[in-house]
């Protein structure tokens, strides 16, 4: 049986926030180009009334924050450059 390939997947769960009210609602893991990352989300109801929402925070699972890595430069030769 083969590896289940979660790579740019992820997934919420409730999270039990005990006695500290600022812990997130909902946490999860999340995998962007096969780098894992740790998702927080927080329940939100804006001051004005509007629609609720999902605050988010994403942090590296080794305890860095999120920094998106650049895709890598495609290889063209000077001919097939579109400027």
């Amino acid at each position: 049986m083969s590896d289940y390939d979660n790579t740019n997947k992820g997934s919420l769960f409730k999270n039990d926030k005990g006695d500290n009210p600022k812990r997130p609602d909902y946490q999860g893991k999340l995998n962007i180009n096969g780098t894992e990352y740790r998702l927080s989300a927080w329940l939100q109801t804006p001051k004005n009334g509007g629609a609720k929402y999902m605050a988010l925070k994403v942090t590296e699972v080794d305890g860095g924050s999120f920094t998106p890595k650049p895709a890598p430069a495609p290889d063209l030769e000077p001919d097939e450059i579109p400027f």
